[in-house]
């Protein structure tokens, strides 16, 4: 670090972080402990929201080296601040007490608990909320409204115990989650005592296990250096398919361990978590691992932190509601000081008047609103656990509303797992030759690509039963061979013990073999696209086989065994929607040991040996699901690791690219000569083409020049290579492509999270479902990741779904709709509860008068209570129209909503309260006001020109406080109607029987009230009698304010077709990045480009125009 005041931690890590040093000076340390005895502990509040401002306010800047403070910030878009006291750990201490040198693996690795900063869980109960309710509790006790404020600590000792029981049921479940790998007992190898037990959660760093058996769980992440293992993930990726590991190579390079890798190094590791289900030793007649992480620091340990911390949202949601909280702030601050004026100037006690503004706060500012935006979430996160899908980042759900791109792997995920071998494509020297059918049920004659169809898999025989990749048992099953174990004669001919043996049946004795022992493997790569497997044939040779992507594996073979129709020959399948393997072999010397043999040294000078033809077809609910997305306007892409043109197939069979739509296929290069690279532009055309007796399509590229403006609207489809180039040299057009881009193919893991993040720059809400473990990284980067996993929680995903098809996408999105726009109705609810409060206590304040406990108390427990906990209770609804909820409560239209219904109270209460005063009973007793039979409630009041305090309550009885009252009570239940959203995101209204029937007994309850005539119940809630004229006009005022808000809520603010037009003649455009390019592609004649070649280094298509990508930052602008 030397002497610089920043540093970065964890650079290019999801918690990368900067770090500042700061040096405490005492006098600033005095002064702000002077502060915090001044301010009776306010600024230590302060300090603790806003850790910066404790450190700038103790500290001055200096060097790393110098510093005993440092300020953390996180790198991300929200800038979060933390601080953490410097200690310093001599190494001589390490040294002496320890026996550690200062090259000793705990002080170099450099994430050794050493040298990891440990941080502390934040204090809850020291929340903004959680202060400011502690505060109007004190403040009601004070004044003796102890019913609501008892009240208000009983619903919190409630709102606390079921957080606590529901966060006890999680904790117990993640203590199950990781106690199940703590408490077994493992083998490790030691120097000096050799192999002995230990339990799990005694392992540390660099141990050596021993894994014998099948069925053990793995308790922490280790490299397998000997042996082959094989693993069921699902946990960790929600892959239900077993992944083969196998040993980390052997090599001499300086190089670190994960460079080594060609591909993936996540194949030589054994996660914590998952579980080994069968281990295959190699010479050492042991299968050994070593540990390299454990506890929190290990896979499993990555998802119970992602469960327990989930990664904030960047929604501006909550960032509104707290701007709008201050605003409320600002106005209740106006209420304090027009409550000072009035009682200062009528002479009440300097007690009361503090006690009178504090009040004014505790009624502008409603305490629950924090809690009332999350109860949509919690009732749609019940709603999807009915249907199957589980969440660990529950503030997603409202992201999903805002869904509008959502990204599809293809395999599992539009199409079925499960493929029928269509047939096989036998070539030879001459090329080509006729398609053997498997429906037939003749068998595949012997030779090469017979021995490559049974062996060249990664299927494992567990308790007797074939278990593996549905591709792989599809293929070893139309050989009609059987797979077993080696056993004590097959040693003998040479095949290592364990090994597994496929072998012709007994029943067909066509292979002149006695079988073939799978010697060694390496495993299919997402990445590499291929696999290879090294086998004996029994009494015969030692060969390798290769299976993947045709293209790739032409890439390996002798060119001249390629037939020369190998391009065409793939089309005709491809265009059809059949997946395509290509299979090749060659032969190897007997003498070299399989373990020495490289993958470089296998994987040349191969023989290709045909195609192998699978059909996939697409799950029901597919083209459904992908129908009602696109009618939304929701833009659907696919992003596959598969054949470029089985893709399009899909893509136009599922419907993402309707049949009057082009598809132009775009293919990008790097070049050899004076530009870098090259890319072109072609239009795919479907044409007819006679293959194998049957009729059907495959695409072709079509020479013509196309019109875009009468052909129709268009799509792009590439490849991942092509990707990759046009990322790095022609960034420029990247985002040009991606407006209209649908079709990703040939896609690596790493490139499809780089897609998705280059998706969300363009401005997007983007979400991703998948299914295997090549998605999970896509699956972390989108806003909302689904996977389609048996597991309830997958590390991959914050959503993870046990339906395995799409129909979850189209559940979530209107989940999220509901769930966002119910929050949007808590809100408008609570600000106007809170200003009907606010405006009729003001009112009574310049009478010196104010509501009783129980009026309050009937208002805020019997009416807004219920209404807030039922309010919320509406499903989605069942269907997906072409437009998003606002995203935003700053939002032109939410604001309208608020401030006219706020202005329509206000003139209620303010005609109500001067009407009262102008009536001819008002200057009379109250006995001559009511019938005779009521002249005993006398007693209770007297002339309301001269109030006077009634009761133990300490509040005044008057006509106004009367009218105020009944006015603002009946109208907290009527704009909980108004507000009360149903079509086009929520189910209607009248579908919510418990709101209704709650609303129904309420506005009972206060009309019964209004009319009874009760003496003691108006006695006791400080109410006085009027005559049944004045409460007909009440229910006047009332009826009209309710029809004048239906009114305007209906016909002005929820009028989409009014606020379009209002944008359109105010000339507004959405700012959102994708818009922008939209609109600047619309008005370019001559993109897209057709039947070009462009160069890097031509004009506009290089670096010097470059498209520069900004931080993220989510823009929430409506359509």
């Amino acid at each position: 670090m030397g002497d610089k005041q920043k540093a970065v931690l964890n650079e290019g890590q999801e918690n990368e972080m900067e770090m500042f040093g700061y040096r405490t000076v005492g006098c600033q340390k005095a002064l702000c402990l002077a502060g915090s005895i001044l301010s009776l502990g306010v600024l230590p509040l302060v300090f603790y929201w806003r850790p910066a401002w404790y450190v700038w306010a103790n500290c001055v800047p200096c060097s790393l080296q110098e510093a005993d403070t440092v300020l953390l910030r996180t790198t991300d878009e929200f800038q979060t601040y933390s601080w953490k006291k410097v200690t310093w750990v001599h190494l001589s201490t390490l040294s002496s007490t320890f026996g550690l040198t200062p090259g000793h693996p705990l002080i170099t690795d450099e994430d050794s608990i050493i040298n990891r900063a440990i941080q502390k869980p934040d204090l809850k109960v020291l929340n903004p909320f959680y202060i400011f309710q502690l505060f109007s509790v004190c403040l009601w006790f004070s004044e003796d409204y102890k019913e609501y404020a008892l009240a208000i600590i009983l619903m919190s000792i409630i709102s606390i115990s079921l957080t606590v029981y529901d966060l006890r049921q999680q904790s117990v479940k993640l203590h199950r989650l990781v106690e199940a790998h703590n408490s077994i007992t493992v083998s490790v190898c030691e120097r000096k005592s050799g192999v002995r037990q230990l339990e799990s959660r005694f392992l540390v760093p660099g141990d050596l296990l021993i894994l014998t058996g099948n069925k053990v769980q793995m308790p922490c992440d280790a490299i397998l250096i000997d042996g082959n293992c094989v693993v069921d993930e699902g946990m960790l990726t929600g892959e239900s398919i077993p992944v083969t590991k196998t040993p980390l190579p052997k090599t001499d390079s300086p190089l670190p361990w994960k460079t080594q890798s060609e591909a993936d190094y996540k194949r030589h590791i054994l996660f914590c978590g998952t579980e080994v289900i069968q281990t295959k030793a190699a010479c050492s007649r042991m299968v050994r691992a070593v540990v390299v992480q454990t506890g929190f620091n290990t896979a499993k340990g990555d998802l119970v932190r992602s469960i327990l911390y989930p990664k904030p949202m960047s929604f501006k949601l909550y960032r509104d509601a707290i701007r709008f909280l201050l605003c409320l702030v600002g106005t209740a601050t106006i209420g304090m000081v027009y409550t000072l004026c009035v009682y200062v100037l009528s002479g009440e006690s300097p007690e009361d008047v503090v006690k009178k503004a504090l009040d004014v706060i505790t009624i502008a500012v409603p305490p629950a609103l924090p809690a009332a935006l999350t109860t949509g979430i919690i009732y749609a996160q019940r709603r999807l656990k009915k249907r199957g899908i589980f969440c660990i980042s529950p503030q997603r759900i409202n992201v999903c509303g805002q869904l509008n791109l959502v990204c599809f792997d293809k395999t599992g995920t539009l199409t079925c797992d499960g493929l029928d071998l269509w047939g096989v494509v036998p070539c030879d020297r001459n090329g080509f030759q006729e398609v053997h059918s498997f429906a037939s049920g003749k068998a595949l004659p012997w030779g090469p690509l017979c021995a490559a169809m049974a062996s060249c898999h990664s299927l494992i025989l567990l308790d007797d039963t074939i278990q593996g990749d549905p591709l792989d048992l599809k293929m070893f099953e139309a050989t009609t061979w059987e797979m077993a174990a080696s056993e004590d004669d097959f040693h003998l001919k040479g095949v290592p013990a364990h090994a597994v043996v496929v072998k012709p049946r007994k029943s067909a004795r066509q292979a002149p073999v006695e079988g073939i022992a799978i010697l060694h493997q390496f495993p299919f790569s997402s990445a590499l696209q291929r696999m290879t497997v090294i086998v004996q044939e029994m009494g015969g040779d030692r060969l390798a086989f290769m299976k993947g992507a045709p293209e790739r594996v032409a890439s390996f073979c002798q060119p001249e065994t390629v037939p020369a129709s190998f391009i065409s020959e793939l089309q005709i399948y491809t265009a059809r929607g059949f997946r395509v393997i290509a299979l090749a072999y060659k032969k190897l010397e007997a003498d070299h040991h399989t373990s020495a043999l490289t993958r470089e040294k296998v994987e040349c000078e191969l023989v290709f040996l045909g195609l192998l033809i699978l059909e996939n077809r697409l799950k029901e609910e597919t083209k459904p699901v992908l129908e009602e997305l696109i009618s939304a306007r929701i833009r659907t892409v696919m992003i596959t690791g598969d054949n470029l043109q089985t893709a399009v197939t899909v893509a136009r069979k599922s419907g993402m690219v309707s049949e009057s739509q082009k598809v132009i296929l775009i293919e990008a290069d790097e070049t050899t000569g004076p530009s870098s690279a090259s890319i072109s532009w072609k239009l795919l055309e479907e044409k007819k083409h006679i293959a194998c007796g049957n009729q059907d399509n495959y695409i072709n590229i079509r020479e013509e020049v196309y019109d875009n403006g009468t052909e129709g609207s268009y799509h792009f489809a590439l490849d991942g290579k092509s990707f990759q180039v046009i990322n790095r040299y022609f960034s420029s057009l990247l985002p040009k492509i991606l407006i209209n881009g649908t079709i990703f193919a040939r896609m690596s893991p790493g490139q499809k999270s780089s897609l998705v993040e280059e998706f969300q720059k363009l401005d997007y809400f983007v979400g991703m479902c998948g299914d295997g473990a090549n998605d999970c990284g896509a699956l972390k980067m989108a806003h909302v990741g689904i996977s389609l996993s048996e597991q309830e929680a997958s590390v991959a995903s914050p959503f993870t779904s046990k339906t395995p098809n799409i129909e979850c996408v189209s559940h979530l999105i209107k989940e999220g709709r509901a769930a966002l726009v119910t929050s949007f109705c808590m809100f408008k609810y609570m600000a106007l509860y809170s200003m009907i409060q606010y405006v009729g206590v003001l009112l009574l304040y310049w009478e010196t008068n104010s509501l009783s406990n129980y009026q309050f108390l009937f208002q805020d427990l019997a009416i807004t209570t219920l209404i807030g906990v039922t309010m919320n209770l509406n499903g989605a609804y069942p269907k997906l129209v072409p437009f998003r909820p606002a995203g935003r409560l700053i939002s032109p239209p939410l604001l309208l909503s608020v401030i006219l219904n706020i202005l329509l109270s206000l003139a209620m209460h303010i005609v109500g309260f001067v009407l009262v005063q102008k009536q001819p009973w008002y200057s009379m007793e109250l006995h001559s006001v009511c019938t005779v039979q009521y002249q005993n409630a006398s007693k209770l009041t007297i002339s309301p020109t001269t109030p006077q305090k009634t009761g133990a309550n300490g509040s005044y009885a008057s006509f106004e406080n009367t009218t105020v009252w009944f006015l603002g009570t009946i109208n907290c239940i009527i704009v909980a109607l108004v507000f009360s959203k149903g079509k086009p995101f929520r189910q209607p209204t009248y579908t919510n029987y418990i709101f209704v029937l709650v609303v129904i007994i309420q506005l009972g309850v206060c009309l019964f009230i209004l009319f009874a005539d009760i003496p003691d119940l108006y006695g006791r809630l400080d109410l006085l009698c009027t005559p049944t004229l004045w409460r007909v006009y009440i229910v006047v005022m009332l009826s009209s304010n309710f029809l004048v808000s239906l009114f305007v809520e209906e016909a002005v603010i929820e009028n989409r077709a009014l606020w379009m037009a209002i944008k359109r003649c105010f000339g507004y455009r959405s700012k959102s990045q994708y818009r922008v390019w939209q609109r600047n592609l619309a008005n370019d004649s001559s993109w897209p480009p057709l039947n070009q070649v462009s160069y890097s280094d031509m004009p506009g298509c290089g670096r010097a125009v470059s498209y520069s990508n900004p931080v993220f930052e989510s823009n929430e602008e409506q359509l």
